[in-house]
């Protein structure tokens, strides 16, 4: 029995020391401990691997390589899905698995944030990565941010939605990130799977995270407005409102908000109500200098309900409270929603 007992704790003790080390081994063997009397043996598996599909992404903040520190709403203040690729500098998978992750960076930045996740030094990770044309290199100090997205092997690699949700499960290997990718640059696949997996409500119930589509009645929405009172989407009932989902960290939005501030100043007769959703602080919404509601969502989360899996994006609803149109996505989409006339506009009337 003593040695059973003995068994289960040098198992215990391994799990520990492959955590720490990331490497690629997802189970321990089956060990067999019997004792004189025929004991049953002994099992042990590892941590399971990955976080659920669906649930939020945990946030962090790291240092590159530069010295500058990079946070998680950072990397999906581009409105794009995000890959996490965790690696090590003395893992000779990754090194061999660099220049496609440079070619990767290169051909794909438009519809793909890669970002890694690394172990070592700035120095370390600098050589390595001196003839690639690297993606942003965040340095861990002891894995604890592999831990938290229970990432136990190097390379692994995890898609992130563009509204912080887990999209996908973690690949692990140079085969499995290769196909993770190719799946997560074939149109809207992965985001399709994360929308239609369950999530947890926090009290170990799982619920859909299916959007709405038009026509259904909008999902319910309440949140805090900038002095604190909370407001909920159904006071707004009997007009029409249009729902834009915003990030003060997102470029495309601040390349907007000049316009939007000129459309809030004076909307055309008829427009629909404009009530922003804003991911950012109470200071980053006066600062948007806008007549129109802003509510704070700190999580950036809410828009997954409408189909909003980033920003800047609007939808539209009709006087009953039910979803009008599509999700608008981008700057032009979204004045086309609220009425605002676009360039477009102006040069065909000029015309």
């Amino acid at each position: 029995m003593f040695g059973i007992t003995l068994l289960a704790g040098q198992t215990a003790l391994l799990v520990q020391i492959l955590k720490q080390q990331g490497r690629i081994l997802l189970r321990l063997d089956t060990l067999d401990a019997r004792s004189a009397g025929g004991a049953a043996p002994v099992q042990s598996q590892a941590p399971v691997a990955g976080l659920p599909i669906g649930s939020p992404a945990p946030s962090f903040r790291l240092s590159g390589l530069d010295g500058g520190f990079i946070t998680l709403e950072d990397l999906l203040a581009k409105a794009k899905p995000v890959l996490l690729l965790f690696t090590n500098p003395k893992c000779g998978p990754c090194q061999a698995l660099l220049p496609e992750v440079g070619r990767w960076h290169g051909e794909y930045s438009a519809k793909l944030t890669i970002a890694l996740i690394s172990e070592g030094t700035a120095a370390d990770n600098r050589v390595k990565a001196a003839d690639q044309e690297p993606s942003p290199v965040l340095l861990q100090q002891q894995r604890e941010v592999a831990d938290l997205y229970s990432a136990w092997g190097t390379p692994s690699a995890l898609l992130i939605r563009a509204d912080g949700l887990i999209a996908s499960s973690l690949a692990q290997g140079a085969d499995a990130i290769r196909t993770l990718v190719g799946e997560s640059l074939r149109g809207t696949q992965m985001l399709r799977m994360a929308a239609a997996a369950d999530r947890s409500d926090g009290n170990g119930a799982r619920v859909p995270l299916t959007a709405a589509k038009p026509g259904d009645l909008a999902p319910q929405l309440e949140l805090a407005d900038l002095n604190g009172k909370t407001v909920q989407l159904e006071a707004f009932r009997g007009r029409k409102v249009v729902l834009l989902f915003w990030n003060p960290r997102c470029g495309f939005c601040q390349r907007m908000l000049h316009d939007l501030q000129d459309w809030d100043a004076n909307p055309s007769p008829g427009a629909p109500r404009l009530v922003v959703v804003s991911a950012g602080t109470v200071e980053d919404g006066r600062a948007m200098g806008l007549r129109s509601p802003i509510l704070l969502d700190p999580t950036g989360q809410r828009g997954g309900a409408f189909g909003a899996n980033g920003t800047p994006m609007g939808i539209l609803i009709d006087a009953r409270g039910r979803l009008a149109s599509e999700v608008a996505t981008g700057a032009q989409a979204v004045f086309e929603l609220i009425g605002k006339p676009t360039v477009t506009d102006v040069e065909a009337l000029k015309a």
